[in-house]
């Protein structure tokens, strides 16, 4: 039996490495044991080449934010090809720290890139593959960049003001009430409750 495509999305301190973990839980106490994780931009030695260029720069050469999004396609592309689509075939369920909801978000909201550009990129590279469900953890992003900067140091894409994320959040709440598939969950609730709440939208999904 083919495998499932389950993505966790969200801005930075959303929140995205707890729910990950608990949807594997979750799978696990539903006897779905083999698992494959990823992440994006990442996850073979090509992407994870171009995640280091996206989130870090190179120094003297300013990134365009269209090299960004090339570089983001080049690299999820990889990933799909080689880790993504060979572990669903072998029945594996992938779960991923991000997807192409980023790339609508951050690129087509945050950078105000034509959508219309972004989208035929998506279908050129893509085609018609998306993930069987998305989670996307919603949180005010002033919450959430005060959760990143007490990680630690922000890359180049947390460094960005805050009106960019405020722009990125907008777009995945209006794209996730455009797509069945992509389900909103608030983040700003304790971990408990988040936690809670996967639960019951994965028990839902599964037993259909």
């Amino acid at each position: 039996m083919a495998g499932k495509f389950i993505v966790i999305e969200g801005l930075e301190g959303a929140g995205k490495t707890t729910a990950i973990n608990a949807v594997a839980q979750i799978l696990n106490q539903h006897n779905i044991n083999d698992l494959q994780f990823t992440r994006e931009p990442g996850g073979t030695p090509i992407a994870e080449a171009l995640r280091n260029i996206i989130k870090n720069g190179l120094d003297n050469e300013p990134l365009t934010d269209k090299a960004e999004l090339l570089m983001l396609y080049a690299a999820r592309i990889q990933l799909i090809d080689n880790i993504i689509k060979p572990a669903l075939k072998a029945g594996k369920w992938v779960i991923g720290d991000r997807h192409d909801l980023s790339t609508k978000a951050y690129q087509g909201g945050g950078r105000q890139l034509d959508t219309t550009f972004i989208t035929t990129l998506k279908q050129q590279v893509l085609g018609d593959f998306k993930p069987d469900l998305t989670l996307y953890l919603d949180i005010d992003p002033e919450i959430g960049l005060m959760r990143a900067k007490a990680r630690g140091k922000l890359d180049r894409i947390e460094q960005q003001s805050l009106p960019f994320f405020e722009r990125t959040r907008q777009h995945y709440l209006e794209l996730a009430k455009q797509d069945k598939t992509i389900i909103t969950i608030d983040a700003a609730q304790s971990i408990g409750n988040v936690t809670k709440q996967i639960e019951q939208i994965l028990t839902k999904w599964l037993t259909k």
